[in-house]
């Protein structure tokens, strides 16, 4: 059997018009001042996937904006503080929606404070991890006026949330509520007038969760009245008037 002869620059050139064509940067000077501070990267369909920016011109990246498809944002990285770290996300979804930041507060790497955002790109509720143990201590409602609406603590960080306080009008405190003996059930209530003082506070004493005591006081926050249900049959059975 005979071989035919195939020269290197016949196989030179097969290989290279085997190969697909490669993806490329395009740096851009968007200023004019003579240098480089916009690098898009480009894939081989000629799709942009990523476009970095020196955004107040030092010669350092200092946002990423990555993509997917036909240019759908995916997620844009920042480096706020310029120390060439990013500590600022933002993901996006449904078609280049923002869906979720993330924040490092204390610019160390952690990631302690999150916004959570529906399908129009309102704020749901923001976590915020106090401590750096990776778990929300606080988090904040909102309703969709972008109002506060409820925050859910856990005070003593230890993953269960054990204060819940809870919001009228144009964000003012109305009541919050205690877990007082860790069984995760509120047994203690504290309502307030608009000007945050102590309205009344009502307690569960035999953690049934029913209150069973309840202390009034006046529009100063001085105590005035406390009623108490002895047997907790649900009534009223003795009152003592300051």
């Amino acid at each position: 059997m005979r071989f035919r002869k195939v020269s290197v620059m016949t196989m030179l050139v097969f290989l290279v018009s085997a190969l697909p064509c490669m993806a490329e940067v395009n740096e851009i000077d968007s200023n004019f001042d003579g240098k480089i501070d916009q690098w898009q990267y480009v894939d081989s369909q000629g799709r942009v996937e990523k476009i970095e920016h020196d955004g107040d011109f030092d010669g350092k990246v200092d946002q990423r904006e990555f993509f997917k498809g036909e240019k759908i944002l995916d997620r844009v990285e920042f480096d706020r503080n310029k120390d060439g770290k990013m500590d600022h996300l933002q993901y996006y979804a449904n078609g280049g929606k923002l869906s979720r930041v993330e924040k490092s507060s204390k610019y160390n790497n952690t990631y302690d404070w999150k916004e959570f955002f529906n399908h129009t790109e309102k704020l749901t509720h923001i976590a915020i991890d106090e401590n750096g143990d990776g778990k929300a201590d606080t988090t904040q409602f909102y309703d969709s006026s972008n109002k506060l609406t409820r925050i859910d603590t856990d005070s003593n960080q230890n993953g269960k949330i054990d204060r819940w306080s809870h919001f009228r009008g144009n964000s003012v405190l109305d009541r919050t509520a205690f877990d007082t003996n860790g069984d995760g059930k509120a047994d203690q209530w504290q309502f307030y007038h608009d000007d945050q003082s102590l309205k009344k506070t009502d307690y569960d004493t035999n953690s049934d969760g029913k209150a069973d005591r309840w202390e009034h006081f006046n529009s100063i926050g001085k105590l005035v009245k406390t009623e108490l249900d002895r047997n907790y049959d649900g009534k009223i059975d003795m009152t003592q008037k300051k």
